[in-house]
């Protein structure tokens, strides 16, 4: 089976350029082939994210991009097996990924950190893409992420048709992080928490 393709958003606040972002790059590349980009804001400059039409089309163009890439073929030219394509995104990256999923062809999407609730407000939930999903999901989810309540997650995802699926990082904010204290009670590192992680994508992948 041919590696798969990883094209791996960003979330609003960085560019792919920002250590994070990269430090899960390098993690992903054990798995498959490993794509990021940026949306027009942040490469014009800007701060405030473009409105949702135009972070769908920034997204989309990416991907199309990507295809057109030797790395990112459809089919394994050694072995015309199918690749597997994957958008996995940060915060609004995996949020975008969702729309994209609705009118793209993809096989999997991985949601590092899904902002569920807009602002952290909880009466206001990105949840409709959600719901119109056909396309396999895994959430990474923190325990500590304002912006997704694992309880109003858990709701959504019993209300969703597409096959879901959840990690959760016990102490986790929303960028994924366990607080020092809590990794010394547990005693794990940060390390092994992202290795986890990296474990549980590459089971969401393998049962696609």
């Amino acid at each position: 089976m041919p590696r798969p393709f990883f094209l791996f958003a960003p979330g609003a606040g960085a560019p792919s350029s920002h250590p994070w972002m990269q430090n899960w790059k390098n993690r992903l590349q054990t798995l498959g082939d490993v794509e990021t980009f940026d949306y027009f804001y942040t490469r014009e400059g800007r701060k405030r994210p473009d409105p949702l039409p135009q972070l769908i089309a920034a997204h989309r163009q990416a991907l199309a991009d990507a295809l057109k890439s030797t790395s990112a073929t459809r089919f394994d030219p050694g072995t015309d097996s199918p690749r597997r394509i994957i958008l996995i995104g940060k915060s609004m990256g995996g949020r975008i990924g969702c729309h994209i999923a609705l009118e793209e062809s993809v096989d999997g999407l991985v949601c590092l950190g899904y902002p569920l609730c807009a602002m952290g407000d909880q009466t206001k939930l990105r949840d409709e893409v959600l719901r119109r999903l056909r396309t396999p999901i895994l959430f990474v989810q923190g325990t500590r992420d304002s912006f997704c309540p694992l309880e109003l997650l858990e709701r959504v995802r019993g209300e969703m048709s597409a096959p879901n699926f959840l990690h959760v990082v016990e102490g986790g904010d929303h960028s994924l992080g366990v607080p020092k204290r809590e990794l010394t009670a547990a005693r794990q590192t940060q390390e092994e928490i992202d290795q986890q992680i990296l474990e549980a994508i590459a089971r969401f992948i393998s049962n696609l």
